[in-house]
């Protein structure tokens, strides 16, 4: 393999093609290229498993543990590395590279089957363009000395589940034997199976025997006063492995930076939360949340930095169960009704409580509650049957307040454990992992939001709070110095693209300023006078005032709108007739007159009005091409409404909130006008640069953009399917335009599997399929080219899942390819787009405001590829919108694989240009659009399902417990007027959904 990426072109290995398959635009030939396909989940999802001792006065039940097993790891390596460096750095890359002997096969090949054969393209160089200028990054310099880092591993019996356990029996261990076994070494333990030491240890094997006092207080024990628990500890050195990689040396680095902050705040992930770590805030419904912060060691071209970012994160409070339910009922006197029952049992579910009924912590997981009131629940204990209520008073001489509420379970199946709400109290630092309802989500934002310069100094605080360079472990034994400050990084801003409209407009082009521009302020000052006064003008009246129009105009003969709202009554009417003028005068023509008269409907009645206006316009020359509806005053109708439009009536569709309508402001029409364009098949602006063919790379040859993305189901949904959205232009060389393809596949499952597919069919022999082939054939019939070049952008991967994605979804590209055409495998550039990371900009002086934006934060267009960046590996930082509120987060873009051979200059100006052709809005977007419509189309079609979903959150799919594996429901089938209208979503043309393979027609 060349070092440019993790698969090559197979242009001399098809198979040939059935006759019989149409594959419009492309020449006639070969088939599908031979070679393994990669499918399904490479490697698998290590880590501890979740449980926790349980019991009860009523029936205590046995411990229960959960282990967990880590790759052994290599030993007695020596690594050293010196201040932070680019040479040091370097160095240690290219002595791990020469440790990897990776194969290189050649060019004409199909990506490997291994992951360990990925190295991903070098970098080409730093980019040039733009006005330099110098911005701060919360990376934090860090510094090494040389160590001989050893590895062992660590086995404890009994096994426990919880690493907070976990430590303080390590913890206890390195007290009692640090001077005497241990060689007055101090570990550094990932609470897991896995120590490290700087040096190594006077054993190679040992064991060690640990008691825990019964004063421990630990939430999970289960244990009786008086006792206490012991445990066999076995350290031995691990495995010496043939190489010793630099992800391993960070990671055994990152372990060491943790150790402290482990043992004493809230661990979640590489984040960490306690109520120590700033004033905490309360949510609704019994959460609160806790502030804390990220932490993760990178290695980059400074050398190894350390990331540290200020965090927030929700948590049960530690209250009785009674008082938690009492955010669901408040009269606990009475039963719950069903429907607050199964909303309590929801929430509750998962969650572990303590009882100190009996003189000490007993700590049990509740996994349901009763469905019938305590005093009616009766169980066995000593041969005699009970009520719970009644056992409470004769065993522990209390006498319980509610028993109407039902009681909590435990325990297993077998062996059922019941629980009083009233004596269950919620164990502190648990994670409320669930979705938060939009109050919560709007009152953690607005205590989480900072402005840059507060941002700033808290990231700033926190590290200085940290003192990692007084910390024993860190400083003394393993000999790691953490810079004190944020890291200056060199900066490029590049100029924002010029806009292209229409060439009847006064102004055809618009240059945007701060990431923003507005075409109402391009009209002159008498049609904004009139427009406040009257809003009423002729058509050719607004020709001759207008200053901007979209550069292709849709239109609308035949619509209607339907008010759902009780807020708005003749205002409606006003409404639409205000809507209807701007998007004329924006260049649309669009029918002032409803087909049928604008009306109100009952809000409870959502399906039927729908399906009554449906049935009013299915005649001849009556078929809506346009819904106009405005949306009921309570929240939550809108996803079931999509649905019932798109699915059910094919009705293209635009919702509006009350609080709009009713209002007068010109910018929300705009904005509705451009969304109503693109829906109706219009293109509301361009690159200048497109359009005059000076993009490299993209406007010289035909090329097709893709952005695709997976989302997945909240946490708790544990059956409900990942929902993957493909997109790719389909105009060159403007590359505007967007048509897009969604599928459900496996919960979780982050590789799309559908983006190429085929069968044997009996008759017709291998049918071809998928995504990215239906995506080309499209691109095909419209522009009548089929591309020469492929772009492809990849929302949602993280770092550990490079490997697997790129291997998987090249050969999905090359075999979709391959299939159309003999020979055919044009060049690919596939590029990650992360925005959830941890790095953030600062404006090296807040007060500059030629370096600042209106919201204090770094200005549009601005870019790193230094310093901060990956040492050899094509990557950059880009900020390419306006701050809005808070502190602006630049989305992390990533190379793995590059054909084209992009210069850096030539990816970075391309890629901020894009973000300004983002179709909803006059301002430009964080993310590239055709990833961020990836992500849209992904959201959308989960609405589609979202009825479908049960109270616990699972689909109408069935686990098999023979396989474990979910049969996946296939998304709801998108109507053919809706598709054809290329209305779906307001931003991209739709061309289908739930991908199968056509065996009728087109294949």
């Amino acid at each position: 393999m060349s070092r440019r990426g993790g698969g090559g072109r197979r242009p001399d290995s098809r198979r040939d093609q059935p006759t019989q398959a149409r594959a419009p635009s492309f020449q006639r030939g070969g088939g599908g290229a031979a070679g393994p396909r990669g499918r399904g989940r490479q490697g698998h999802r290590g880590g501890a498993g979740r449980g926790s001792h349980s019991g009860s006065g009523a029936a205590p039940s046995s411990p229960h543990t959960a282990s967990t097993s880590t790759e052994p790891a290599p030993s007695s390596p020596s690594v050293s590395a010196s201040a932070p460096s680019s040479s040091s750095v370097s160095t240690l890359v290219e002595e791990t590279e020469q440790k990897l002997t990776l194969a290189a096969p050649a060019a004409a090949t199909l990506p490997p089957s291994s992951s360990r054969a990925v190295r991903l393209p070098v970098r080409p160089g730093f980019g040039t363009r733009g006005r330099k200028c110098v911005v701060r990054a919360n990376h934090f310099m860090v510094q090494l000395a040389k160590r001989d880092i050893h590895h062992y591993d660590v086995s404890i019996d009994p096994e426990v589940t919880s690493q907070k356990i976990n430590r303080q029996i390590i913890s206890q261990l390195i007290n009692l034997y640090r001077l005497t076994n241990l060689g007055e070494r101090i570990p550094a333990y990932d609470g897991m199976k896995s120590i490290y030491t700087a040096g190594p240890l006077p054993f190679e094997s040992k064991e060690f025997i640990i008691t825990l006092p019964d004063s421990d207080p630990r939430p999970s024990s289960s244990a009786s006063p008086g006792t206490e628990r012991q445990f066999r500890v076995v350290i031995r050195l691990a495995s010496q492995p043939y190489v010793y990689t630099l992800q391993k040396f960070i990671q055994v680095l990152d372990v060491v930076l943790r150790a402290a902050p482990s043992e004493k705040h809230t661990v979640v992930g590489r984040s960490f939360f306690s109520t120590d770590l700033g004033p905490m805030g309360q949510l609704g419904d019994g959460i609160e949340y806790w502030r804390g912060y990220f932490q993760s060691l990178r290695p980059t071209q400074f050398g190894l930095s350390l990331n540290i970012d200020v965090s927030a994160s929700s948590f049960y409070k530690p209250i009785l169960v009674t008082e938690f339910v009492q955010y669901y009922c408040s009269d606990l006197s009475r039963p719950l009704s069903d429907q607050v029952r199964l909303k309590v049992k929801k929430a509750l579910k998962g969650i572990k409580v303590v009882l100190r009924h009996m003189g000490y912590n007993l700590s049990c997981k509740i996994t349901g509650i009763t469905s019938q009131p305590m005093s009616q629940v009766m169980f066995t204990c000593d041969n005699e049957t009970r009520s719970v209520v009644q056992y409470f008073l004769e065993k522990h001489k209390i006498a319980l307040q509610f028993t109407s509420l039902p009681a909590l379970e435990a325990g297993t199946e077998e062996r059922r454990i019941y629980l009083p709400m009233e004596l269950s109290r919620i164990v502190e630092g648990q994670r409320y992992t669930k979705r938060l309802n939009e109050r919560q989500v709007t009152a953690l934002l607005r205590a989480t939001c900072q402005r840059p310069q507060d941002r700033e100094a808290n990231i700033q605080m926190m590290a200085r709070e940290n003192a990692y360079n007084e910390d024993t472990l860190v400083n003394r034994e393993f000999g790691i110095q953490v810079v004190d400050g944020l890291t200056s990084v060199n900066a490029r801003i590049l100029p924002a693209p010029m806009l292209k409209y229409h060439e009847t407009g006064q102004e055809a082009s618009v240059n945007p300023d701060f990431g923003q521009w507005n075409m109402i302020n391009k009209l002159n000052p008498l049609c904004l006078l009139k427009e406040k006064l009257l809003f009423v003008y002729t058509e050719l009246f607004c020709v001759i005032l207008v200053v901007q129009k979209m550069f292709n105009g849709g239109r609308v003969e035949v619509w209607t709108c339907m008010n759902f709202s009780t807020c708005l009554n003749q205002d409606v009417i006003g409404f639409c007739q205000r809507l209807v003028d701007m998007c004329n005068r924006k260049g649309m023509v669009f029918n002032r007159r409803p087909v049928i008269p604008i009306s109100s409907y009952n809000p409870y009645q959502i399906e039927k009005a729908l399906v009554d206006v449906h049935n009013k316009t299915t005649q001849p020359g009556k078929q809506l091409q346009l819904l106009i509806i405005i949306l009921p005053d309570v929240r939550g109708s809108y996803g079931r409404i999509k649905r019932v439009c798109e699915t059910e009536l094919g009705i293209v569709s635009q919702c509006c909130q009350p609080k709009h309508a009713s209002s007068r402001n010109m910018q929300y029409f705009e904005n509705v006008a451009l969304k109503i364009n693109v829906k109706v098949g219009g293109r509301n602006t361009v690159l200048d640069d497109a359009v005059q063919k000076r993009i490299p790379l993209v406007t010289d040859r035909p090329t097709i953009i893709f952005g695709a993305d997976v989302t997945h189901p909240q946490p708790g949904e544990d059956s409900s399917p990942s929902i993957v959205a493909v997109v790719a232009s389909m105009d060159w060389p403007e590359v505007t335009k967007y048509r897009g393809l969604v599928s459900a596949q496996a919960h979780n499952e982050e590789i799309i599997q559908d983006l190429y597919k085929s069968i044997q069919d009996p008759q017709r022999g291998l049918v071809h399929g998928g995504m990215i082939r239906e995506l080309l054939i499209a691109f095909k019939i419209s522009t009548n080219r089929k591309p020469e070049s492929i772009i492809f952008y990849r929302d949602g991967v993280s770092e550990g899942q490079f490997s697997q994605v790129l291997l998987h979804e090249m050969n999905a590209i090359r075999l979709a390819c391959a299939s159309l055409e003999e020979g055919y495998a044009p060049p690919v550039t596939f590029v990650v787009v992360q925005k959830r990371h941890h790095t953030r900009l600062f404006p090296a002086e807040h007060n500059r405001r030629d370096l600042t934006d209106r919201s204090g934060n770094i200005l549009p267009g601005t870019v790193v590829d230094t310093q901060i960046c990956h040492p050899t590996e094509f990557d950059f930082y880009l900020n390419s919108h306006a701050g809005i509120q808070g502190t602006s987060r630049p989305t992390h873009y990533h190379v793995l694989f590059d054909e084209n051979r992009f210069t850096a200059d030539g990816l970075q100006v391309l890629t901020n240009n894009l973000c300004y052709t983002y179709a909803r809005c006059t301002r430009s977007v964080s993310i590239v659009p055709p990833a961020y419509y990836a992500h849209l189309a992904a959201f959308r079609a989960r609405f589609y399902i979202e009825d479908e979903t049960s109270a616990g959150g699972s689909t109408g799919g069935t686990r098999s417990t023979a396989e474990g594996s979910l049969a996946i429901r296939p998304l709801p089938v998108i109507k053919d007027n809706v598709k054809d209208r290329g209305a779906l979503f307001g931003q991209y043309c739709y061309f289908g959904s739930s991908f199968k393979l056509d065996i009728k027609g087109r294949n």
